[in-house]
């Protein structure tokens, strides 16, 4: 076979197997959380599992952390951080452009990408590693209305009764990138969104990220 063949066939095979690994296994101080990420955001999908095959993630800490809303983790410099230091800052040193997709809602369990606020990154740029996981709180449809103006779409009616029935985080959508959600594991992010926290909402107790691993 053709050298150039053979390496191009090698090359689309790698690429192939990439592409179907994503799922991925966040294992906890508190138990396993798995996620499956979305093929329509594919900068953070392949950026996540980048980071995941490199153990980027290994044995940092959920540290942020507020009931109804959601968790936060990816920060490398929680990585053995002492209770006093200030967390939310690390990343690996890069950004990524926004993949919003009005298709995704911040409803509970969702994956997003967090980011700096609008007035120094109006692009919407995500950060390269720090994400969150939606736990937030049902909505009836009457508070929909005032969600869609800030959105800048209505929502399908679907999205609507995903709000009201498994609840999420409305005011986040359109604002962030959403690439993920859940698939196991839900009752372990409601037990961490009820641990006390500190100062920066960070908890008392480490909730630590021991281990993240594709999940062919």
């Amino acid at each position: 076979m053709n050298k150039g063949i053979l390496i191009g066939l090698t090359f689309l095979l790698i690429a192939a197997s990439s592409f179907a690994q994503k799922k991925v296994s966040i294992l906890t101080s508190k138990g396993e959380i798995v996620v499956e990420l979305y093929d329509e955001t594919p900068k953070h999908r392949s950026n996540f599992i980048k980071l995941v095959q490199e153990n980027f993630y290994d044995s940092t800490l959920f540290h942020r952390v507020i009931a109804d809303f959601m968790i936060q983790g990816g920060d490398p410099q929680s990585k053995s951080s002492s209770k006093s230091r200030s967390l939310g800052n690390g990343g690996p040193g890069y950004t990524i452009q926004n993949e919003i997709n009005k298709k995704f809602i911040h409803k509970k369990g969702a994956l997003a990408a967090a980011r700096q606020d609008d007035n120094i990154n109006p692009t919407r740029r995500s950060s390269g590693s720090q994400f969150y996981i939606v736990q937030g709180k049902a909505w009836p449809r009457k508070y929909m209305p005032k969600f869609e103006e800030k959105r800048g779409e209505k929502y399908t009616e679907e999205q609507i009764k995903t709000y009201e029935t498994i609840g999420g985080t409305p005011h986040l959508d359109g604002q962030y990138t959403v690439f993920g959600e859940v698939i196991q594991g839900m009752n372990i992010i409601e037990e961490i969104a009820k641990m006390k926290t500190g100062r920066g909402d960070r908890p008392i107790e480490n909730i630590l990220i021991i281990k993240m691993n594709l999940i062919k």
